[in-house]
């Protein structure tokens, strides 16, 4: 049995060490407004996110351009390497066996393509991992949800609805759309026209729906729109203004594979949970969670469908009935720490993490901690948090957009803009007078910098006991005299 071996990094140890020398600056062009270097955000993101799972997992969302993704074609030469495998692994002839009862919308090309999106799925491993292994047990695993998700759910003996006697786990991707809803109706709006940084981020276009689409049924505007900026270079409005194509194109698979790959901090992606990049944290593993199909259901939907009280529901029964089935006819093995059940896990959502030094959170929110040595306080900093924000430290240029409050999500937040040059102030020429040097209108100066004034012959000493900058020390304030 395979286990990555990866470095561990004690969160609690990362917000002590963090306390960077932040040397934010008034802005010429705001004087109520302040700048700091980009070199100091880039060097506070890296230091806030060494551990290596933040680079993996990052790169398993890296995306193609959609004009490859759409020449993708079965048997091209020219597919992706992943793409390839998948032919090899599980060829057409075994989607058409899963999905007799599919429909139309849902076709083997598509298939393709939307795995063809990302290069992580399926994708190569150079650490002695069997990618064809993992690749196999992972679209059995999608598939298993797919059967509940989208299923048809009748009854073999049921001939009349199922003439063939399709297994339940042949009966995936029935549905395309959510029962019950069209296009054309607007649904699903929750939230919808709220000021904040939900709706400044994904705006809601009038008269559309976010009902469930495609293969995972994706649903609220939230989700489109990451799900668009995912597919259209960070463009939110391509699927907020036409959410129909989650439905009508190979985003309808697509849409699953994204959520495949995806962490939800402190919950994993279900591709790390397969083939075992993600190592459960002692939290994790005291509350049940371990490695197995059963870890799947709670990131799914752990909350409705794990723990004790759930163990006989129909929708958990039905997945792992699915998964068994499936693992059984495509001979995919079971680890002997691997768990197909849920039941005996805390679902994420009730699992209480304050405090877990293992555990990897992957957004960012302001560093709200009080800073006597910076202006007004502030960190000019943001940290991870274990909660969804408008920021995630897997998007590149997020870091900084946090600390600019780009999307006003932080209120009482200072003005901040990042600027290209370095700010650290030049090297005082001046000859100190008693040791310290003469005080500068211009120089930033931070809690127990020393200054000196002279004012007709006679020179006085002064300690700041915060930051500051500009202000003159014979006027008190920030400064106190000293000997």
């Amino acid at each position: 049995m395979f286990k990555l071996k990866l470095v561990s990094v004690l969160i609690g140890s990362l917000v002590s060490a963090n306390c960077l020398a932040m040397t934010a600056q008034i802005d010429p062009d705001n004087p109520n407004g302040y700048i700091v270097s980009r070199g100091q955000i880039n060097a506070a993101q890296d230091a806030k996110t060494p551990n290596p799972m933040y680079d993996i997992w990052a790169k398993a969302l890296e995306t193609r351009a959609n004009n490859i993704v759409e020449a993708i074609s079965p048997g091209a030469t020219t597919n992706p390497a992943n793409v390839q495998r998948v032919e090899r692994v599980f060829p057409q002839s075994e989607w058409n066996f899963l999905t007799q009862m599919a429909a139309p919308e849902y076709t083997y090309t598509r298939f393709l393509q939307a795995i063809g999106k990302f290069s992580a799925f399926c994708g190569d491993y150079t650490d002695g991992r069997n990618a064809d292994a993992i690749c196999k047990k992972s679209i059995v695993t999608a598939f298993a949800h797919f059967s509940q998700e989208t299923g048809g759910h009748i009854a073999k003996t049921n001939t009349s609805d199922n003439p063939n006697g399709l297994e339940e786990w042949q009966q995936a991707l029935v549905h395309v759309r959510e029962m019950g809803w069209s296009e054309g109706q607007p649904g699903y709006t929750t939230g919808c026209g709220q000021n904040d940084w939900q709706n400044k981020r994904w705006p809601c276009a009038q008269n559309q729906g976010y009902f469930g689409r495609g293969a995972k049924q994706l649903s609220y505007h939230f989700n489109y729109g990451m799900f668009s900026e995912v597919m259209f270079d960070g463009d939110a409005t391509v699927l907020l203004n036409n959410p129909g194509l989650v439905a009508d194109s190979w985003l309808n698979l697509a849409s699953a594979i994204w959520f495949f790959l995806t962490p939800q901090a402190p919950k994993p992606a279900m591709l790390h949970v397969i083939d075992r990049t993600w190592v459960p944290s002692q939290r994790e593993q005291d509350a049940g969670i371990g490695y197995g199909f059963g870890t799947t259901i709670n990131v799914i939907n752990g909350g409705i469908e794990c723990g004790a009280q759930n163990k006989t529901k129909g929708q958990p029964v039905n997945r792992i009935r699915y998964w068994e089935g499936l693992a059984h006819f495509y001979n995919v093995p079971v680890e002997t720490d691997e768990e197909n059940t849920c039941w005996q896990q805390t679902p994420y959502g009730s699992l209480n993490l304050n405090g877990a030094t293992d555990v990897l959170y992957t957004n960012w929110d302001g560093n709200w901690k009080y800073y006597a040595d910076r202006p007004g306080g502030f960190s000019f900093e943001c940290e991870l948090v274990g909660f969804q924000t408008a920021y995630s430290a897997l998007v590149p240029g997020d870091y900084g957009k946090c600390v600019t409050n780009f999307y006003g999500s932080h209120a009482s937040w200072p003005t901040i803009r990042v600027v290209d040059e370095d700010l650290t102030p030049p090297p005082v020429e001046t000859p100190p007078v008693g040791g310290i040097a003469p005080w500068i209108a211009t120089k930033v100066y931070v809690k127990g910098d020393k200054a000196s004034v002279t004012v007709n012959g006679t020179t006085t000493h002064f300690e700041a006991k915060w930051w500051t900058q500009g202000d003159a020390p014979a006027n008190g304030g920030p400064w106190k005299q000293i000997p």
